[in-house]
């Protein structure tokens, strides 16, 4: 398994494989054959940025069986997906700010990242399983006043594509046995949301395949597989921190004038 980093060193961008306490620097297409340069960069001198930047950012909504229990939802055959404002994406270390208009709740929602490899349209299970590049972490942040604030049209996009919106990151984890692992999100250091990614209704490479049906999917493209319970809103200064297991631990800081707990 490799992690893949972006960073900035400088003045200057460049991305490679986390190695301990250095990174070990790569040149050319992270999608096409990337190719190592031989150098190193110690981590202590870069800023990690968000790993990839997504053409297409996806969000789905009800995608784990405890959620949907325990709010009365059905369970769906096909992904209940959205579309996140691409540019809304930061990476770790990030200010998570809401419009300076908006003074309602943000909420914060740790999840899963798919991160596609090469490009899919039509793709069966199998096919959609060997597009997978690798799994980042990823808080897919929302407005949630915004959400419901007209009740004739619901607002997902402008909800959950405000900008700082989108955190991803430390880096993509290839080759991730995402059964085993668990998404933790700690805030302000404490524990709020701690659940198994084995309890998804709908697994990556399916959703990667019913998507692919309507929607062709490109290299770098992001698909958020969506959150369980423990999900709630922030106040100015907290700081949230989306783990699992081997990838590593996505940490922001949101500021802003929104309410909540």
């Amino acid at each position: 398994m490799a992690i893949w980093v972006r960073f900035r060193r400088g003045d200057a961008e460049g991305f490679g494989v986390l190695d301990d306490e250095s990174i070990a620097t790569h040149e050319g297409d992270l999608f096409a054959g990337a190719s190592p340069t031989g150098g190193r960069v110690p981590l202590a001198e870069v800023t990690l940025l968000a790993p990839v930047r997504p053409g297409r950012f996806i969000g789905l909504w009800n995608n784990f069986h405890e959620a949907a229990a325990k709010n009365g939802l059905a369970i769906p055959s096909v992904p209940l997906w959205f579309l996140k404002n691409p540019d809304c994406v930061v990476g770790p270390e990030a200010s998570i700010r809401p419009p300076a208009s908006y003074t309602g709740r943000v909420v914060y929602e740790g999840e899963l990242g798919v991160v596609i490899g090469k490009r899919c349209a039509g793709v069966d299970e199998a096919e959609a399983e060997s597009a997978i590049f690798g799994f980042t972490c990823v808080n897919d942040v929302t407005a949630l006043d915004l959400l419901t604030a007209d009740p004739s049209f619901p607002q997902w996009a402008r909800a959950k594509g405000c900008d700082t919106f989108g955190p991803i990151g430390p880096g993509i984890a290839t080759n991730l046995d995402w059964l085993t692992a668990r998404v933790r999100v700690s805030v302000n250091g404490r524990v709020r949301q701690d659940y198994p990614l084995a309890d998804m209704i709908i697994p990556p490479a399916r959703i990667i395949a019913l998507i692919s049906r309507e929607m062709t999917l490109e290299a770098g493209d992001v698909i958020s597989c969506g959150t369980s319970l423990g999900a709630v809103s922030m106040k100015p200064g907290t700081v949230v921190e989306v783990a699992i297991d081997g990838i590593g631990t996505l940490r922001n800081r949101f500021e802003g004038s929104g309410t909540g707990a």
